[in-house]
């Protein structure tokens, strides 16, 4: 990211305590440096301490502040609420961002039980966790916070070839209508960005496999290109500081109109691809599951 592109003076965010969920890497640590950058106390968390010590070594060697590595694997309630007990042992914290996710493309009739949850114990349990274990802790005490989730424009007219993601982002996109609603009495506020395509390493690697898989290619967009990281965590800012407290159960998308031009979706890319090309998919996708996985700590 070019962080000379952020919007906000300097320590627009001091005092704020921020946990990103999958903060390590991609559009999570984007997020993470940005809130650094502005002066928050940050936390990240995933299932990779070693990677979450590199990225937390990297932004405070080039912004200074605090950010610290938690290793959670947030599919597990009580591995969250380690985590969150950690932290609070310094204060609470005034933000969550519910970035953790995992995918991959896939014809449904092919996929798993397993399958489908290993998408959906991440992406719709894993953060419903933390933010039930937060918000019980925020409700407790009486205190103000925001809740981010990073959606995708797939949670308003679906998404073909990853269904167990879409409807798990869909659930975290009524998660955030309903607590913005029940919550909001107490100075809880629920928001949610729903991206385009900013391409990052994980996502290439399981959704555009051998440059399969992403149809949101930047001749397809109405403004011929992708997102940029900066122009992403510009929006998250103005959702998680001061100064937007009135904004509260919306999902914004920021993807240039794709999804209202060509339906944000993977159908056009996948609809023809034959067996033999989704077995070498499906094979690519593996080997990249298993190098991820011989890297976690947890």
């Amino acid at each position: 990211m070019d962080i000379t592109k952020l919007m906000y003076r300097d320590g627009l965010m001091k005092g704020e305590r921020i946990l990103v969920t999958g903060g390590g890497t991609g559009l999570g640590r984007e997020m993470a440096e940005a809130f650094l950058k502005l002066g928050a106390e940050v936390h990240i968390c995933g299932r990779r301490q070693g990677k979450l010590d590199e990225t937390a070594r990297e932004l405070t060697d080039r912004h200074g502040g605090k950010i610290i590595g938690h290793a959670c694997d947030i599919r597990d309630p009580e591995a969250i609420s380690t985590m969150v007990d950690t932290i609070w042992q310094h204060g609470p914290l005034t933000g969550v961002v519910n970035n953790a996710a995992g995918n991959f493309i896939s014809r449904t009739e092919d996929l798993s039980v397993n399958g489908f949850n290993a998408i959906s114990d991440i992406v719709f349990r894993g953060s419903f966790y933390v933010t039930l274990d937060v918000g019980k802790r925020l409700i407790e005490e009486g205190r103000k916070a925001s809740f981010l989730s990073i959606l995708t424009t797939w949670v308003r007219n679906g998404g073909p070839f990853v269904v167990p993601s879409a409807m798990s982002k869909a659930g975290l996109n009524v998660m955030t209508q309903s607590l913005a609603v029940e919550w909001g009495r107490y100075g809880l506020r629920f928001n949610a960005i729903a991206p385009g395509l900013f391409p990052t390493d994980g996502m290439s690697a399981r959704l555009s496999p051998g440059g399969r898989g992403g149809n949101s290619h930047d001749d397809m967009n109405p403004m011929g290109r992708h997102g940029e990281m900066h122009e992403l965590a510009n929006l998250a800012v103005f959702l998680m500081g001061p100064g937007a407290e009135w904004i509260n159960g919306e999902t914004i998308a920021i993807d240039g109109a794709g999804y209202k031009a060509h339906g944000g979706s993977f159908y056009g890319a996948l609809k023809d691809m034959d067996d033999e090309q989704w077995e070498a998919m499906r094979a690519m996708i593996k080997g990249t599951n298993a190098k991820d996985k011989a890297e976690r700590t947890i």
